[in-house]
């Protein structure tokens, strides 16, 4: 079962995504994709730890989601965007390898016997991107979304803190 939770920034994705967690399980995984670039994304991901109790297993994964065994769980995974930011930056921006890449993992993700609530961005409704790098990361974001929401069970557009599902 795939959640594919997608919206803006502080549209209340990952607060909706947790409290979907707790009522499918007792013990969720929240598996973040984040790399610690510098001391401001630290704080971050020390804001986000501590939104979290004790019942949550965390794990901090880059990018071979797909190797890990979530059998039986529940698992957030926040998030594609910054998912895809370690392919691009790693394949020195490389839209087909990196799209390739999280299709490949999703797809692993797919094969196993779990439920996988997907956060993302829709970093393609805001301004244009000024610069080319912006300009394919955002496309690659938006293939990536809709191959994601393609490949789930439900899709669910936050706006506001507003849940609007979209598909089911």
């Amino acid at each position: 079962m795939i959640y594919f939770i997608t919206g803006g920034a502080r549209s209340g994705k990952s607060s909706y995504s947790m409290k979907l967690a707790k009522q499918l399980s007792v013990n969720p995984v929240y598996v973040a994709t984040a790399r610690k670039w510098d001391g401001d994304f630290q704080k971050r991901i020390d804001r986000h730890k501590s939104e979290r109790d004790a019942s949550w297993t965390s794990l901090e994964e880059e990018k071979q989601l797909g190797h890990h065994d979530f059998t039986g769980k529940v698992v957030v995974v926040d998030c594609v965007t910054l998912w895809l930011t370690n392919y691009f930056v790693d394949t020195k921006n490389n839209i087909e390898i990196s799209l390739n890449a999280i299709k490949e993992e999703v797809a692993k993700l797919k094969r196993q016997d779990a439920t996988f609530i997907i956060i993302s961005n829709e970093i393609g409704m805001g301004l244009h991107a000024e610069s080319e790098i912006g300009r394919k990361f955002t496309d690659l974001q938006g293939w990536a979304n809709q191959y994601i929401a393609q490949e789930a069970d439900t899709v669910v557009f936050m706006v506001s803190g507003i849940a609007m599902t979209i598909k089911s």
